[in-house]
């Protein structure tokens, strides 16, 4: 989620219990589904696991020394990688104008649960082809998901101060990247794009982009929720319908994605069809009434396996919500914003940012 949300910005039972060895709460509010991905228990016991640091990195557009963590840190990427866990999150600092500058840092774990970050960012701004669409607001809100070659490809937002793009970059190692560009082009190169969550499969602890059709396809957008494809990873071809991108997911109406829906992680091909978590924001006026006005919660939606476009199934309710401290106030109340997701030792684990101020995780087992 952007901290610059354009002109705007119940409650469950909560019960507890002891899971292998540390604190969860149950967020779901409704039953799950055959091809949801059921059942996700916030980690209470370690939440939230990440937060602002006083790390110094030498930015190369101010020519200084910065605290480029500083501010807060939120809206991870999740990657396995030589039995570890890497976040690729996004982390601000204080001093660009538009809340701060986003920069890219990485941190792993070995459990998934404790994270150790790295003292400078992997990913930033600089004096490059794409400052004009990264300064100064900065790069924000990755998407991670590996190539059938094994290369890591990252979607991100490029902010100005006015639009977000959405761009691509590519990396062997999670630590050095190539910027690749706007996944945008042409006509649409300077439109508000945002975010991108590309299809893809799990192979073992692997999420890696595949093609459906001879083509891959990336959900991006917010408000609504539009469809890309793409022969190879990097030229993209927005799916229209009478000369406008055609929306194939939409806010509802007094639900608790009124005011807009964006992407989650990635979108995850599976037997019953492509299973899509979601962000959805609540609106003010016509929303869901036992919900804060501009919360943010997490959504599933099924496509069909063969047609991306196609929308099979999705679920009425959140299955996560902001019910925390820290999930609640910060630089955004009320925020539980999912971009994270790995498959590790049997469960998967859901990484998400709280009130765009720090990291969290949810944890569902195999079954």
């Amino acid at each position: 989620m952007k901290n610059e949300v354009r002109d705007f910005y119940q409650m469950v039972a909560v019960w507890s219990l002891i899971l292998i060895g540390f604190g969860l709460t149950q967020c779901t509010k409704s039953s799950p589904v055959s091809w949801t991905i059921p059942n996700f228990q916030k980690a209470d016991s370690v939440n939230p696991i990440l937060t602002a640091g006083q790390n110094i990195f030498h930015c190369p557009v101010l020519n200084q020394n910065i605290k480029w963590d500083n501010k807060d840190v939120f809206n991870p990427a999740a990657v396995v990688r030589d039995g570890k866990i890497w976040l690729v999150f996004r982390a601000e600092d204080t001093i660009g104008r538009y809340n701060g500058t986003s920069r890219i840092g990485l941190a792993v774990s070995h459990d998934g649960l404790h994270f150790t970050k790295e003292q400078e960012p992997v990913f930033y701004p600089a004096n490059d082809s794409m400052k004009i669409y990264e300064w100064e607001g900065g790069v924000e809100d990755p998407r991670v998901v590996e190539t059938e070659e094994g290369q890591y490809l990252m979607t991100y937002t490029a902010y100005d101060g006015h639009t977000a793009r959405l761009c691509i970059a590519l990396s062997g190692d999670l630590h050095n990247w190539k910027k690749m560009g706007t996944v945008l082009q042409g006509k649409y190169k300077n439109r508000w794009s945002k975010s991108g969550a590309v299809v893809a499969r799990r192979e073992g602890s692997r999420i890696i982009a595949t093609k459906i059709n001879g083509k891959h396809w990336m959900y991006f957008g917010d408000t609504n929720l539009f469809l890309a494809s793409s022969p190879d990873l990097l030229h993209w071809t927005v799916l229209e319908e009478n000369n406008q991108w055609k929306p194939v997911l939409a806010p509802r109406a007094k639900m608790f994605d009124s005011r807009l829906v964006e992407s989650g992680p990635y979108a995850l091909l599976t037997e019953k069809g492509i299973v899509l978590i979601y962000n959805g924001m609540n609106l003010n006026e016509g929303g869901d009434a036992s919900l804060p006005a501009g919360a943010y919660c997490g959504g599933q939606a099924l496509f069909d396996a063969t047609d991306p476009s196609k929308l099979l199934d999705r679920l009425n309710n959140y299955f996560i919500k902001p019910d925390k401290p820290y999930e609640i106030t910060g630089q955004i109340n009320q925020v539980c914003f999912i971009e994270g997701l790995v498959w590790f030792n049997n469960q998967w684990l859901l990484y998400y940012g709280t009130a765009d101020s720090r990291i969290a995780v949810a944890v569902a087992d195999g079954k």
